[in-house]
């Protein structure tokens, strides 16, 4: 066997590359903890420290959406469901329980990709080796974006697999973290027992709703969704994030209405329904769920640069669930260069600062995307016909 090929057959080998996420998960999270003094060290994994007092002040029945300088910088964003989920990691040491969410992280993103059968194992490998970049970017900012990326594609995984009531239960829970895993549902309008799919999300979505009662009274649960909403609604007028809105601001000297903004894209975003004689395609279902990763930053008006894990990964489905074509090429390597490598110090940093920044061009690769992508809905052939695309053994 050729060493080309060996090469080859070991970078690809699942288990090669699930140790290599555990490796990556471990190396991100010891390099930013012992990054300076203690004081330091808590501005490094500052997201960290505000998930993890976030189960401490939920028990012990403190405001959690208020600044708290004492333990952290910026505020809590998330609902008090996951302030309790955090508890399985708060008990631990810094170090050991950052390394341990990590390592979550990446393990869900990592069996959520590995487990798309549309894709051949070769495809799945590639495709997990092309959001390693982003993936440390998010796991050096202790971020919970990857695993909203591998509980949204799970969604996708667990309908192809027909496990209905499994699929509302990822939705639920990406929602509980960050609202906008609510997307993730879009998908359950392809497949059968509809009914049993809305019911199972009510039913998961009440339950995580009242669950933080274990460790704190139901009054004072209710003053914490009052004050959620209401930091949620300041929150919502005072950014535009690295997305859509973002982009026209930056580019254009252009202010547009957010509002207008998102709902402009869940038109566009919802006129792949329309091509109802696809719908049974599961290349199509999976269209919508890179579309789906792709929407949730681009129109996210909190976006930054730890978010694009979850689009980069709708990118790398996209680009091996289509042919191969010199157009998808040109945008994969786009997104490559301006997304995942800019940020980063082998980057040029005086084109990052004069060039890629100001004009936030580390979202405009994924917005070209995502246009192919409801381009490529459209335009999905009816199956059965003759220019239907290949099966995914003859795509790259």
């Amino acid at each position: 066997m050729a060493i080309k090929e060996r090469i080859l057959r070991f970078i690809t080998n699942p288990r090669v590359l699930l140790a290599l996420f555990i490796l990556l998960a471990v190396a991100a999270s010891v390099a930013e903890f012992l990054k300076g003094s203690k004081a330091d060290t808590q501005t490094h994994i500052n997201n960290y420290m505000i998930f993890r007092s976030s189960f401490y002040n939920l028990v012990n029945g403190v405001d959690l959406y208020i600044q708290h300088p004492e333990q952290y910088y910026d505020l809590y964003k998330y609902p008090p469901v996951f302030a309790l989920f955090f508890g399985v990691f708060a008990w631990m040491p810094v170090w050991l329980g950052l390394i341990w969410w990590n390592i979550l992280n990446s393990a869900v993103l990592f069996s959520a990709i590995i487990s798309i059968k549309r894709l051949t194992e070769k495809q799945r490998a590639f495709a997990l080796l092309f959001v390693v970049v982003e993936l440390m970017t998010n796991m050096q900012n202790s971020q919970s974006n990857a695993l909203i990326a591998g509980l949204m594609i799970w969604v996708y995984n667990s309908l192809e697999n027909k496990r209905v009531g499994r699929a509302a239960l990822f939705v639920a829970l990406a929602t509980f973290i960050k609202p906008f895993g609510l997307v993730a549902a879009a998908l359950f309008l392809f497949y059968p027992k509809k009914a049993k799919f809305c019911f199972s999300l009510i039913g998961w979505s009440v339950l995580l709703t009242i669950v933080p009662v274990v460790v704190t009274s139901p009054a004072t649960l209710q003053l914490q969704y009052k004050s959620w909403l209401n930091m949620l609604q300041a929150d919502h007028a005072g950014s535009i994030g690295m997305s859509v809105a973002g982009w026209l601001e930056s580019c254009f000297s252009f202010t547009p209405n957010k509002t207008a903004i998102t709902l402009g894209g869940i038109v566009v975003f919802c006129l792949a329904y329309l091509n109802l004689k696809a719908w049974k395609d599961q290349g199509f279902k999976l269209l919508m769920l890179s579309s789906a990763l792709l929407w949730v930053v681009i129109f996210n008006h909190k976006a930054e640069s730890p978010t694009f894990i979850i689009a980069v990964a709708g990118v790398a489905i996209w680009y091996f669930n289509q042919p191969k074509s010199t157009l998808n090429i040109v945008l994969l390597a786009l997104v490559f260069v301006f997304t995942c490598i800019s940020p980063t110090d082998i980057f040029p940093p005086d084109v990052r600062n004069s060039f890629v920044t100001p004009y936030q061009l580390k979202v405009l690769p994924c917005i070209l995307v995502w246009l192919k992508i409801v381009y490529d809905q459209l335009t999905f052939p009816s199956p059965g016909s003759l220019h239907s695309p290949p099966s995914p053994e003859g795509r790259g």
